[in-house]
């Protein structure tokens, strides 16, 4: 479904929501290939079980998105990973986020919309001009609330722009789901 290729420095994307993740060789950039072998090393998981949770978090949070799937359901899922598969997925959905060129004005109204109080940490972060994305390094006990914060803004900026790039011709499977 989605693909990566290395060519020199950079990572190409074939079509996939991953498009502005960049390969680099710095440990600190949480999407380099040592970082995420780093954390394949630590967490004892294999590429096969990441693959697995990015599917399942593309599906859950689309599903949340597109009115699929209520936003505390989508909470309850998040709630039950792992405190790594809680920062992996916070990673993806930010990735998402990012793609959709989220503004402050989408962070404003995806806070109001996530129940998550205006003061909080992610909250902040998000509503930041230009927003702030380091959602997966804030304390586990902000988790949830970063994710309810991440997948409300990214309903906004996706459903925008669905509404109109998308209109009529999307061919993205992520913008078609079916009625679970």
């Amino acid at each position: 479904m989605h693909c990566l290729t290395t060519r020199g420095p950079k990572a190409v994307s074939c079509g996939s929501r991953y498009a502005s993740v960049k390969e680099s060789h710095r440990p600190s950039d949480p999407f380099s290939t040592e970082a995420l072998w780093n954390d394949r090393q630590m967490w004892g998981t294999s590429s096969e079980d990441e693959r697995a949770l990015r599917r399942e978090a593309e599906r859950v949070v689309n599903e949340v998105v597109q009115g699929l799937r209520t936003l505390d359901e989508g909470t309850s899922w998040f709630s039950a990973l792992s405190p790594e598969g809680r920062q992996a997925v916070l990673q993806e959905v930010t990735s998402y986020a990012m793609q959709a060129h989220i503004t402050a004005a989408d962070g404003r109204e995806g806070v109001a919309r996530s129940g998550v109080k205006p003061r909080a940490n992610p909250s902040v972060m998000i509503c930041m001009d230009p927003p702030r994305y380091g959602f997966a390094d804030l304390p586990a006990d902000e988790h949830v609330k970063a994710f309810r914060v991440m997948v409300s803004v990214f309903s906004v900026a996706d459903t925008r722009r669905r509404e109109s790039y998308c209109k009529g011709t999307c061919g993205h499977a992520w913008h078609n789901l079916a009625p679970r």
